[in-house]
């Protein structure tokens, strides 16, 4: 059961990063930005989700261990 809820977590937590990093890309060709500078951005959308989940997830542990 553990097992199920950690991988349909991390799950959830990938496809709002991907939803987030789309949102930005699409956001910022919007704006007029080129396709590298959209990826860019997209891309660091991604990472600032996953980051802010694993720190998340950090405080959480610490706080329950």
């Amino acid at each position: 059961m553990t097992v199920a809820v950690v991988l349909l977590s991390a799950a959830l937590v990938i496809v709002i990063a991907l939803m987030t990093a789309a949102d930005a890309g699409a956001l910022a060709r919007m704006e007029g930005a080129t396709y590298p500078a959209a990826l860019t951005r997209a891309a660091t959308a991604f990472a600032a989700v996953i980051t802010l989940a694993a720190a998340v997830t950090a405080a959480i542990t610490a706080l329950l261990g």
